[in-house]
């Protein structure tokens, strides 16, 4: 970019980092880089009358002449630099007194308006003035929200971050050692917002939309929190702290890796689950739900999740029964591949060697088949992963009991 606009070789000069990457505040698993390039002021005149797409095309052009065999394309506001599991997202910019002015380039091109620089001022201040505990806890809650499938953009995490440590002293001065409580309390923090669909950013004030609610997950969460302090130095409290952060939460010290064989009830069988943190990059940034219609020859169909809806409760399901799960609502923009997770629980299943928990290609369909053949808890995890990342999930549990037992 600088040799295509400015004729220096500068590998660093006029770029800024921005997002996640630039605040500081993304974890393991990120998968994109956003990136401004700061253009010469001396160019405003070629592209202010509607120029925004020849702006995009002429960057990505430079892109591509200096990176041949990569994919690289213009794309609304952006110039795309495309890996197997990465992208780079680089976004030309004009710089004046108000921020960065941006190409859009539909409904006939337009220039909008961005300021990161208040945002990455923000997040160094705050996080400063509470001991490092604002970078802390937005990565915590990125874990959080990669492990529950919640659909939180990076910059509206860091905004409720930033909100939540403004709003108490009780971490102002406390180390890692305090994180625990912490998370917990921004969890009960997200647990009680008032229903709204957007925010102020942080530092800019700029308008963060609010996608999906995540009051109920986040209660979910809290839950979770609770019992893990509950445990707390006993090495079972890293097990429960994993259910709410996911595999990246070390294991106990006494804690063994996965073993070869699970045991229960006397019965044994071979530990075959596998997790998709180990196949794919998780950055959850849509939302993906799951039905499953429960149906056997001459009795009434059910539709699992819609009859909990209806209040009936955590409804149990009869051996012998067909299972048909399917995605029945996401939001997930472009192409992306299904994948699937079939996990038994409890002695039947350990008696019948059955746990089963690989990870399977869709076939095409985005429904899966199964049969309610023992008793036992099943659960059913969906992935979408797009540009070998996975951007959604969701995960359905089915109680699968003898009738005696209704």
């Amino acid at each position: 970019m600088n040799l295509e606009f400015r004729a220096t070789e500068s590998r660093t000069a006029n770029s800024l980092q921005v997002g996640s990457y630039g605040r500081w505040t993304g974890i393991r698993g990120i998968s994109d880089l956003d990136m401004l390039y700061i253009m010469p002021a001396g160019c405003w005149s070629d592209y202010k009358d509607g120029g925004q797409y020849k702006l995009l095309r002429k960057a990505a052009d430079a892109i591509l002449a200096r990176y041949p065999n990569t994919e690289v394309y213009p794309d609304t506001l952006v110039v795309v630099v495309k890996y197997a599991n990465f992208k780079i997202e680089v976004q030309p910019v004009f710089e004046d007194e108000s921020g960065f002015w941006y190409p859009y380039t539909k409904n006939g091109g337009s220039w909008r308006l961005t300021k990161p620089r208040a945002e990455l001022t923000a997040t160094r201040q705050i996080d400063d003035d509470k001991n490092g505990n604002l970078r802390r806890l937005c990565k915590m809650a990125r874990a959080w929200k990669n492990k529950h499938g919640v659909a939180m953009g990076g910059l509206l995490i860091d905004t409720l971050v930033h909100n939540f440590l403004l709003s108490t002293s009780d971490f102002d001065k406390t180390t890692h050692y305090s994180c625990g409580q912490m998370m917990r309390d921004f969890l009960e923090y997200l647990a009680d917002q008032p229903k709204q669909d957007r925010y102020a950013a942080l530092g800019s004030g700029q308008h963060v939309k609010v996608h999906k609610r995540f009051e109920a997950k986040a209660k979910k969460g809290l839950e979770l929190a609770d019992k893990a302090l509950e445990a707390g130095e006993e090495a079972k409290a890293n097990n429960r702290w994993r259910k709410l952060f996911g595999r990246a939460y070390p294991l106990s010290d006494t804690t063994e890796v996965k073993k070869a064989y699970i045991a229960e009830a006397g019965y044994t069988a071979e530990n075959t689950e596998e997790f998709i943190e180990d196949r794919f990059p998780v950055d959850i940034r849509y939302t993906l739900r799951l039905e499953c219609e429960v149906s056997q020859h001459g009795f009434r169909t059910i539709l699992l999740r819609a009859g909990r809806g209806l209040g009936l409760g955590r409804l149990k399901v009869f051996k012998s029964k067909s299972l048909q799960f399917w995605i029945v609502d996401q939001d997930i923009k472009g192409i992306y591949h299904v994948y699937w997770k079939v996990l038994n629980r409890g002695p039947e299943a350990i008696r019948l060697d059955k746990i089963r928990g690989q990870i399977e290609a869709d076939s095409g369909s985005k429904m899966k088949k199964e049969r309610s053949d023992f008793r036992g808890e099943h659960i059913v995890d969906c992935y979408a992963v797009q540009d070998g990342v996975v951007v959604a999930k969701d995960r359905i549990h089915v109680p699968i009991v003898d009738q005696s037992e209704q």
